[in-house]
């Protein structure tokens, strides 16, 4: 099976000595299309930093990130965004859903550039599949953490990503709710083979995941 995602030699590094600090130290990885993994390791070793990269989000300081065969160093800036648009998927531990839109409007911010009238059907099936179909018209502020996640998840599916970047999507939930997250983003990954990659710090979850990628210092261990 081919790599969707390919890190190589990839170093990030914040200020200048005697301050600088190496986020990212000569990462190399490889990530197959279809595959669940999970990135583990304490705070501060370069998780969040690494799928930063691995969304262009963030440029590396030096080496290079392969998506789905494009080197993303040679893509121009203004170009990146429809990559992210088209390719991935993000879910973070903050949920950043707008919080005067319901969920079903929430889902719907990323098509918002595309102008089509498509997406809204399948906003309403994705709220359907991750157990909403009763709180689509409900604001964040009327729903749980866990149902707020759950709007996020949608929201970073509607445009039918191949790959799904998670940080810490259970961080701010009890471990039940966690629970279903997480077996909610796996069974998208089984059923959908879309290729998820989730940041954490909790080894059950890992466990669940699949394949444990360990970082410690900005480097992979």
């Amino acid at each position: 099976m081919e790599n969707i995602i390919e890190a190589q030699n990839l170093a990030k590094i914040y200020g200048e000595n005697p301050l600088e600090v190496r986020a990212l130290d000569g990462v190399n990885l490889a990530i197959k299309r279809g595959e669940a993994v999970s990135v583990m390791g304490p705070s501060g070793s370069g998780k969040t930093t690494l799928l930063n990269m691995l969304g262009a989000l963030d440029k590396p300081t030096s080496g290079e990130v392969v998506l789905d065969g494009v080197k993303l160093s040679a893509v121009a800036e203004r170009h990146l965004h429809r990559i992210r648009r088209e390719k991935i998927g993000f879910i973070f531990q903050a949920y950043y859903l707008v919080p005067t839109l319901n969920a079903l409007e929430n889902v719907l911010v990323p098509t918002i550039p595309l102008g089509t009238n498509t997406y809204p059907e399948r906003a309403q099936e994705l709220l359907e599949r991750v157990g909403l179909k009763e709180r689509m018209h409900h604001k964040p502020s009327q729903l749980s953490g866990g149902e707020q996640q759950r709007v996020a998840i949608a929201r970073a599916l509607v445009n039918d990503p191949a790959i799904l970047l998670a940080d810490e999507p259970t961080g701010n939930l009890d471990s039940k709710t966690g629970g279903e997250i997480v077996k909610l983003l796996k069974g998208l990954n089984r059923e959908k083979g879309t290729t998820l990659v989730v940041v954490t710090h909790e080894k059950e979850i890992a466990r669940q995941i699949g394949r444990t990628i360990n970082f410690l210092d900005g480097k992979v261990v």
